[in-house]
């Protein structure tokens, strides 16, 4: 049995994520070097990835059917988890992580988790032949609740980096599943008429002034357009080979903001260069192909569904991190999965992989590379 499921496994995924986290170890403690709050944090990491690597290799082992039931109750626990958070203190302008005894849990991480499983389900429930027209609309309303539930909360934290993942999430899955294109289009064009709305209605001067400052940090190159200036600096300053490990100017002077996690992208692209950087993006392309190829061979459409939501999630995360890096998109708290600090980013990143490791063990037919 367990011959047969190391046979069938994607083992190119867990290359990927073993070579991912051995390149953040190595940013996270450059970046922490010359400080004392981050000095230790790349130790710390280490142990974020042995228990998390550990959860993982259980969920692969684990019957599939049992994602069914999981997904349910991931997602109750995780609701009333982000209930609860709106009540800690405020950590970075948002209440969005519960400290336990000095480690920092964000229950919105393992909500993407019960929510990719619950929607999956709900999807297929939708999709069934013997719907009348009363329970699809029915069916449509739950959907909605189901998203809007954790959306509404995690950007009353305020965090709409993270409540983005779930919109990119769904879209990924509505795709999958065969949405006509008309409704996307109305989407998009719901989008844009509501962006205007959300910006002068919704958000506050802070979050509007990300905005601003995403079109042209110059606006203000000492506040909100510092981070974005400090970063693209570091980027640009790596050239080719890199300044070298403890060597970034930017980095290890502190120009960079958050660099442990938020920003790890631009201490590894200062110290160890372009080529690091391109390396990064290379292991991230050939992870979210791969995540699309085992969706496309997994047991039944459910398990497909819950792929490509996954393959959503981690394409969020690595377009968004990787963009406001580089001054491609607006700064947002989004870490760069494996390679940014954080045990709950970790711990939600291993346990979506060990679900996909999971179905492709037990897919319907081989594929090669």
């Amino acid at each position: 049995m367990l011959k047969d499921l190391l046979k069938n496994t994607d083992i190119l995924l867990v290359i990927c994520m073993v070579a991912l986290v051995a390149i953040g170890v190595v940013g996270i403690y450059s970046a922490g070097y010359n400080t004392e709050v981050n000095k230790d944090e790349y130790i710390k990491q280490l142990i974020f990835f042995g228990i998390s690597f550990v959860i993982m290799v259980v969920i692969w082992l684990m019957p599939n059917h049992i994602f069914d039931i999981g997904g349910y109750i991931i997602y109750f626990i995780s609701l009333i988890l982000l209930v609860a958070v709106l009540f800690t203190a405020k950590l970075m302008g948002a209440s969005s992580w519960f400290n336990l005894g000095g480690i920092l849990y964000q229950p919105s991480e393992l909500m993407k988790i019960g929510y990719i499983l619950t929607f999956a389900k709900l999807l297929i429930i939708f999709k069934k032949d013997n719907l009348n027209k009363i329970k699809k609309i029915l069916t449509i309303i739950f959907m909605s609740l189901v998203f809007l539930l954790p959306v509404g909360l995690i950007l009353l934290q305020p965090d709409f980096g993270t409540a983005a993942v779930f919109l990119v999430i769904t879209l990924f899955m509505l795709f999958k599943c065969g949405i006509k294109y008309r409704y996307i289009l109305i989407g998009i064009a719901l989008l844009c008429i509501l962006a205007p709305l959300v910006y002068f209605f919704v958000l506050n001067e802070t979050q509007q002034a990300r905005i601003d400052v995403f079109l042209d940090p110059t606006l203000d190159p000492l506040g909100s357009g510092y981070n974005a200036i400090q970063s693209q600096l570091a980027v640009g300053s790596g050239m080719l080979f890199g300044t070298g490990i403890l060597q970034g100017v930017q980095t290890q002077l502190g120009y960079i903001p958050i660099k442990t996690s938020d920003f790890i992208y631009s201490v590894l692209s200062e110290e160890l260069g372009f080529l690091m950087s391109v390396l990064i993006i290379v292991l991230f392309v050939i992870m979210i192909i791969r995540l699309i190829i085992n969706s496309k061979y997994a047991q039944d459409e459910y398990l497909s569904l819950v792929v490509i939501g996954i393959a959503g999630m981690i394409f969020f995360h690595f377009v968004q991190n990787i963009g406001m890096a580089i001054g491609f998109m607006p700064i947002t708290g989004v870490p760069l999965p494996f390679v940014s600090y954080g045990g709950s980013s970790m711990l939600t990143n291993c346990i979506a992989l060990g679900i996909v490791l999971n179905i492709s063990a037990r897919k319907t037919k081989s594929f090669l590379f």
